[in-house]
């Protein structure tokens, strides 16, 4: 996968929670840190307008960023991110780096597709239920894919859509799976209508 989005970064040296405030009210910029990799972790700062609008695209949490600091751009992904509580806006920033040849771990959304037409919806008069908004993968940089479909076009009430039932592009696995068949978590489930003998079935469990 290509870079397609580059952020421009500056060095942070002034550091600590009083600097961080100072640098969010005064400056309109977010604190960050860029780690990983043979390299030290490298305090940095970002534009708050240019960082939220890039936030705003979701292809933003699952691409490699190019992240440029002063004369150095470095390939990173977003690892992970704070917002304030009442606010909602962003605090903190974490990238990290990344290298072509080693395998990474991050979440995926999920397109969730056909779900207006979803025969558990449309002729069964269900509802679909959603049990995970994304998926944690691991693969190389250049295979992550963008998001990951789940096609409900077929789901009846009463079925439970599971990790395992999700296809995965070449290259990419899901993390829980690694991890044995008792994770095989539940994505999504068409629960029937209100009194149907399906419904407490689909709602409530991730057994197959």
């Amino acid at each position: 996968m290509s870079d397609q989005f580059e952020l421009i970064a500056e060095v942070r040296t002034d550091l600590g929670k009083g600097a961080s405030r100072r640098l969010r009210r005064f400056d309109g910029r977010v604190p960050g840190i860029i780690y990983g990799g043979d390299k030290a972790a490298q305090p940095v700062s970002l534009i708050r307008k240019d960082l939220e609008k890039a936030l705003e695209n979701e292809a933003f949490y699952s691409h490699v960023l190019a992240v440029k600091v002063g004369d150095v751009t470095e390939k990173a992904i977003l690892k992970d991110m704070q917002r304030h509580p009442a606010k909602n806006r962003v605090t903190h920033v974490d990238f990290l780096r990344i290298d072509d040849n080693v395998a990474i771990k991050l979440h995926v959304p999920i397109h969730f597709l056909n779900e207006d037409t979803c025969y558990g919806v449309k002729t069964q008069g269900g509802m679909i239920q959603h049990q995970a908004t994304d998926i944690e993968v691991q693969c190389l940089p250049a295979d992550i894919p963008e998001f990951i479909a789940v096609d409900m076009l077929a789901v009846e009430t009463g079925q439970i859509i599971h990790l395992s039932d999700v296809v995965l592009p070449a290259g990419v696995t899901s993390v829980a799976l690694a991890l044995g068949e008792d994770h095989d978590l539940a994505i999504a489930s068409v629960i029937a209508p209100k009194g149907g003998d399906d419904a407490s079935d689909a709602a409530g469990g991730s057994e197959k």
